[in-house]
């Protein structure tokens, strides 16, 4: 069943513009939302609940339209955006008891568990907690009132190594309970450990949606041999990057063999890099 549907969704600004953005998140996957700062990725996700109001586009949750059903959506929606402003001096204690008062699903022990999970203490402030605390405790609220889909706008940003570790179990626990996960991310490290799927979007239109297996694996990265001076409209090449070891250029699997360049499997951060250098024309055929 598709939990989200997005149709032709337009906004633009002055210096840019989502055009024509559609797509569909399958329920009990975990989505990531790539592209580079910049891309629309923000503006896509506030526009699913019109914390930005779309010029034209049709939204769908749970096979309901946006405007006819907002605030039964927002009961089964958890959204973390990726600026978060609570109280400076209110204490947690009290912004989650506001909170909880928003939603009839809230579950006292899954905030709890998550509150011990992430190390928070409700007697202290936004103002005392880091930035990386901040996404902690807006993650524990959005976990807390049992939504079937977490819309998350860089979760994982400035979290350690153990802590986004620990929150990407959280995620693939909720998965398979069913629950669904869109959110956007620059540490393509993260999705290559949990994600099912992949949205890419690039310069507010999207030029990949597709598993995050087949789209991995319809690529690998050549190494150019020093000295060599590859034809830029070789079609077969894709974003040439430098390199003191040899350039490197990203190419599709079916054509590596024949290139005859050392060549080995791709990776997403290998992906992203190649494709933001990539001449505009010939993402079409990506």
């Amino acid at each position: 069943m598709d939990i989200l549907k997005v149709q032709g969704l337009c906004k633009a600004y002055p210096a840019f513009a989502l055009s024509d953005v559609s797509f569909t998140l399958e329920a009990g996957h975990i989505t990531g939302f790539i592209g580079r700062n910049g891309a629309g990725k923000s503006t896509t996700l506030n526009s699913l609940l019109h914390y930005v109001h779309p010029d034209a586009g049709r939204i769908t949750f749970f096979n309901q339209d946006w405007e006819k059903n907002e605030l039964a959506i927002k009961e089964k929606i958890g959204f973390v955006g990726s600026s978060i402003q609570y109280y400076p001096l209110k204490k947690l204690s009290k912004i989650t008891a506001i909170t909880r008062s928003f939603f009839s699903q809230w579950d006292d022990v899954a905030y709890a568990r998550y509150m011990t999970l992430f190390n928070l203490d409700e007697n202290k402030t936004p103002k005392q907690l880091s930035a990386g605390m901040k996404v902690k405790y807006a993650l524990a609220l959005a976990l807390s009132h049992n939504a079937e889909l977490l819309l998350l706008d860089e979760p994982t940003s400035g979290l350690d190594p153990v802590s986004r570790d620990e929150l990407l179990d959280v995620f693939l626990t909720l998965c398979d309970k069913g629950k669904s996960i869109l959110f956007s991310t620059h540490i393509t490290s993260d999705l290559d450990k949990c994600a099912d799927d992949i949205i890419y979007i690039k310069k507010g239109q999207i030029i990949a949606e597709e598993s995050f297996k087949h789209f991995v694996t319809r690529y690998q990265v050549v190494t150019l041999p020093e000295g060599t001076t590859p034809s830029a409209n070789d079609p077969r090449l894709m974003g040439i990057k430098r390199s003191k070891q040899g350039d490197t250029a990203l190419v599709r699997t079916t054509d590596a063999a024949g290139l005859g360049f050392p060549s080995r499997e791709a990776d997403l951060e290998d992906i992203m890099v190649h494709f933001e250098k990539e001449n505009p024309s010939c993402m079409q055929s990506i």
